[in-house]
């Protein structure tokens, strides 16, 4: 492959199967694959400890894309490389919004150097809870015992995890009314019966991030693949663009092509197949 074409792939939903697990074969195809020198990393709205859980056998060095953009960071050492941070303002109308609708946050900010996620103790939703549950062994979680104790610290990241979308649908329509912030509403993709709003910076998406990432590393060409409705910016600006076939048809709609499913090894056979025509 060209040494300035970047191959970049969604996780949850893509490069991850229905187990939410890498296979042997996606592993053992993509570390094979940047060994013969395929440029690969990854465009997650996780964070970088929680993909690193998922990907951890990947032999990574390109910088990697969590939080949707939000940041970027070293796979190798953790090192954030750049982080969009949301200003006083921004914060004080978050806040102020959820708090007129009634709805607690998780939180994702730095205190003192250290990344948190915090939460307000006993206003769990049912979908919260099952996230938190998920997270028992993650360091990064603090609860904390107000509603106004959630917004200290470098904040860059805050979500809401609800059973339906109707009371997130109005805050999504409030919050992206203001130029300086960016929304996201969608359905689980485990959990099916709950809905996630992100709110974040306006300029945060995948495709902001991997501008960066191809000032960083003068990558020129960008294959990407993706399944879900965050992945569409991130198409946008890709030289070539594949969907998963489970991905959801906005996604399929921009895309150059369809190929087989996360639970059939979709990307990883789509670049073993077309290694030959890209070197």
């Amino acid at each position: 492959m060209s040494l300035n074409t970047m191959v970049i792939s969604d996780l949850d939903g893509t490069l991850l199967n229905s187990e939410v697990r890498l296979s042997e074969f996606t592993v053992n195809a993509i570390n094979s694959l940047i060994r013969r020198g395929v440029n690969f990393t990854y465009a997650t709205a996780r964070s970088l400890n929680s993909a690193m859980r998922l990907t951890k056998e990947l032999e990574l060095s390109l910088p990697v894309i969590t939080y949707n953009g939000a940041c970027i960071k070293s796979p190798e050492t953790g090192e954030i490389i750049e982080i969009q941070s949301l200003d006083e303002a921004q914060v004080e109308l978050i806040a102020e919004t959820l708090d007129q609708f009634g709805v607690s946050p998780l939180v994702y900010t730095y205190l003192d150097g250290e990344e948190k996620v915090l939460w307000q103790r006993g206003s769990e939703s049912v979908g919260m809870q099952q996230y938190l549950d998920s997270r028992r062994e993650d360091e990064r979680m603090l609860p904390v015992d107000s509603f106004d104790d959630l917004f200290c610290g470098e904040i860059f990241y805050v979500t809401c995890i609800e059973d339906t979308d109707e009371l997130l649908s109005p805050i999504c329509a409030d919050l992206t009314a203001e130029d300086s912030l960016s929304c996201l509403l969608q359905r689980d993709i485990y959990g099916p019966e709950h809905f996630w709003l992100e709110i974040m910076d306006y300029r945060v998406s995948k495709a902001h991030a991997l501008d960066t990432i191809k000032k960083l590393t003068g990558m020129e060409r960008i294959i990407s693949f993706g399944d879900s409705i965050n992945d569409v910016p991130l198409f946008e600006v890709s030289d070539e663009c594949y969907a998963v076939e489970n991905a959801v048809e906005p996604l399929k709609k921009v895309a150059d092509d369809v190929i087989e499913s996360n639970d059939e090894d979709a990307v990883a056979k789509w670049l073993i197949e077309n290694y030959n025509r890209l070197v």
